[in-house]
């Protein structure tokens, strides 16, 4: 296996934990970006993105990349917010009129955002196909009732969280979602990045390989637990109520998946277009946001060391996640991630990873093929992060955590 791109010679630190991840990490396919100042620095790919066809990663591999797709959805938001078309602590319904019933009259665009809206997961079983169809999933989420008062709780909203922004995005700009960004960030910013991929892009797609939570030895995350013992619980009906998109194999990587706008979790792009989409975040916001927009996007909104939903500390900004230490939730490698305190981003399903970080000036951007069992970055990810900041000259306390300097 070799590794191929680019990287400055400062940031060798990062290509050698990428080239560790293939050796000694079990790495399959992977590519990972970083720009600082809003120059790449890094630009590395390597191993194979299809298994079964031994067909190699190349510069313009594309992956599926889960959750790194909701900072995409919230930058959208963002973006209205700094443009003064959405207050984010109005009302949902003075955007969305008929979601203001049945207990969300109080819900705020805020809420929705920083997932203590209350609707982690609806009680509405759903049909094969229904994260396909937007006006069902709104229509539902329009009839649910919160499981809490909002803004009372933390449960991240992991696959309703694209649905409820997607459509405060919607019926503001008269656009989709997945449209939104492409007019507003992709197509400005050159980005490959999709809600909603063309199908003529379908060949360059890397089959995602799932985690095997059912291999010897193997840990599973406190979420999947309670999932599996009790269907009926949070982490159940985020599981086992998707519509066969989280229980039936293969259906994320089927065409109508890749096709749908699914702004929770359904994104398709790559590291380099990953990275590049935080890159002006990394440099004051323009031309997305103003800089006092992008004060609100890196500052923690809401807090907890045992989130209703996945069952580990969250500490989340408006639609993006902070730097949080969850070593001591079993699998400790996987269920946090560690940055500096200024940064801001998300990870995705399995360890994939976007982020920036304003006074480092640097912007980040990690996905693979080959999945880990938690929530978020493993030891894959969380060492190249960990290079960066090194490079950079941060430092972690005594025992790991945040960086800083």
């Amino acid at each position: 296996m070799s590794v191929q791109g680019t990287c400055a010679p400062e940031f060798a630190e990062v290509r050698a934990e990428f080239e560790r991840n293939f050796t000694e990490r079990d790495e399959v396919g992977a590519a990972v970006h970083l720009t600082i100042d809003g120059e790449s620095v890094v630009d590395l790919w390597g191993g194979v993105a299809d298994a079964a066809t031994e067909r190699s990663w190349t510069e313009d591999t594309l992956v599926h990349v889960w959750s790194c797709t909701k900072g995409a959805t919230a930058l959208c938001a963002h973006i209205l917010a700094s443009r003064g078309e959405l207050d984010m602590n109005a009302a949902v319904a003075r955007y969305w009129p008929e979601f203001g019933k049945n207990g969300k009259d109080g819900v705020l665009v805020r809420h929705l955002l920083d997932h203590t809206a209350g609707l982690p997961v609806v009680r509405e079983p759903l049909a094969p196909g229904s994260f396909y169809d937007w006006n069902l999933m709104t229509d539902v989420l329009a009839r649910e009732e919160p499981f809490w008062a909002p803004g009372s709780r933390n449960a991240y909203h992991g696959l309703t969280f694209g649905f409820l922004v997607g459509e405060v995005v919607r019926r503001v700009s008269g656009r989709s979602l997945g449209q939104f960004f492409a007019d507003e960030v992709a197509g400005p910013l050159g980005l490959e990045f999709w809600i909603g991929l063309p199908e003529e892009l379908e060949p360059r797609v890397a089959p995602t390989i799932p985690a095997d939570m059912m291999a010897p030895g193997a840990l599973v995350p406190t979420f999947y637990q309670q999932a599996f013992t009790d269907p009926a619980s949070l982490p159940g009906l985020m599981v086992f109520n998707t519509g066969g998109y989280m229980t039936t194999p293969g259906e994320s990587d089927t065409r109508a998946a890749h096709a749908a706008q699914i702004g929770a979790v359904g994104g398709i792009t790559n590291a380099k277009s990953l990275a590049a989409m935080y890159r002006p975040l990394a440099l004051g916001g323009a031309p997305l946001v103003d800089e006092g927009q992008l004060v609100h996007m890196g500052a923690v909104s809401s807090a907890t060391s045992n989130d209703g939903a996945v069952k580990v500390g969250m500490r989340v900004a408006l639609g993006f996640i902070k730097s949080v230490d969850n070593r001591y939730f079993p699998p400790a490698d996987s269920e946090g991630v560690l940055m500096s305190e200024d940064a801001f981003g998300h990870a995705g399903f399995g360890g994939s990873l976007g982020f920036a970080d304003p006074r480092a000036r640097l912007s980040f951007g990690y996905v693979m093929n080959r999945m880990g069992g938690g929530l978020g970055v493993n030891d894959r990810g969380q060492s190249l992060i960990d290079a960066a900041y090194r490079t950079l000259g941060y430092r972690q306390p005594r025992g790991g955590g945040v960086w800083y300097r």
